[in-house]
């Protein structure tokens, strides 16, 4: 028993006492307010926009990793860099809150143990995870990239640009930075964190499932309903993966290629491919 928290006040299932729950929602909801869940608020307020300015929702477009100083290119990059490095602060504060809950503390979700290492995202099975991550990202990426075609063709979607950066030096190395960035902060919070809390709270794992899948394609929702649809189902998938495998590891991987090909792919086909659009 820890202090502070008498063993009749553990839930069912939950793990936890009430007064430790009470803690962990706290927690939870500020996370999600200082990250993703702020993403999915401006990405409906955008979607609100699109559907109420005048044109269909495929002759408006949803531009990621534009330039920020296309004139000066060092104060561009720099830009870049800052933008990189200050998006991956929730996943530390995520890495300091799982620290502390040290071995005595129930672990809830899929794997166990304090820290990142605790949703599997660490350095042990490397080669692994890349594996894992390439023949998941090979099924997704494909289905994903026909599925936005298809809704864009019916008007479903707004046409996504996944870069507009200047033909410098830093292009390629910063949109995989970029990259990797979103598949570490997305599937670090969106899924090892959230389902974790979410266990400790004490819901289902379908409730578990359905909220951190319905996030995902909330805060993707800027491109249109295509973009909501497609990422809630990948949402469904990745959860089911992770509650098989324990680690977020693989996720990471796969999240990584399939957004390095979209944009290195864009970078190099765009205006050359008929069958891409480039709004």
């Amino acid at each position: 028993m820890r202090a502070g928290v008498r063993d009749e006040e553990h839930g069912p299932g939950s793990g936890v006492g009430a007064p430790v729950r009470r803690v962990l929602g706290r927690e939870t909801l500020l996370v999600l307010a200082l990250s993703l869940g702020a993403s999915a608020v401006s990405a409906l307020i955008s979607f609100a926009g699109s559907l109420t300015r005048p044109g269909g929702l495929k002759d408006q477009a949803a531009r990621l990793n534009g330039s920020y100083a296309p004139d000066r290119p060092w104060l561009d990059l720099a830009w870049q860099l800052f933008g990189i490095a200050t998006a991956l602060v929730p996943v530390l504060l995520v890495a300091h809150l799982l620290t502390r809950e040290g071995p005595d503390r129930p672990a809830g979700g899929a794997a166990g143990g304090p820290g990142l290492g605790g949703i599997g995202f660490d350095l042990r099975r490397p080669w692994s995870d890349l594996g894992r991550g390439a023949v998941v990202a090979a099924g997704i990426g494909g289905s994903g990239l026909l599925l936005y075609l298809g809704a864009r063709a019916s008007g479903f979607n707004l046409t996504v640009v996944p870069e507009s950066l200047p033909q410098v030096w830093w292009k390629i190395p910063v949109l995989i930075a970029s990259a990797v960035q979103n598949s570490v902060v997305e599937e670090v919070i969106v899924v090892g964190y959230l389902l974790r809390r979410l266990d400790q709270l004490g819901w289902s794992p379908a409730s578990a499932l359905a909220a951190s899948s319905l996030l995902r394609g909330t805060y993707h929702l800027y491109q249109g309903i295509g973009g909501f649809v497609g990422n809630v189902v990948m949402g469904v998938i990745f959860v089911w993966l992770y509650r098989r495998w324990g680690r977020v590891g693989p996720l990471v991987a796969a999240h990584a290629l399939i957004d390095i090909v979209a944009f290195v792919g864009y970078a190099l086909l765009a205006g050359r491919v008929g069958w891409l659009p480039t709004g």
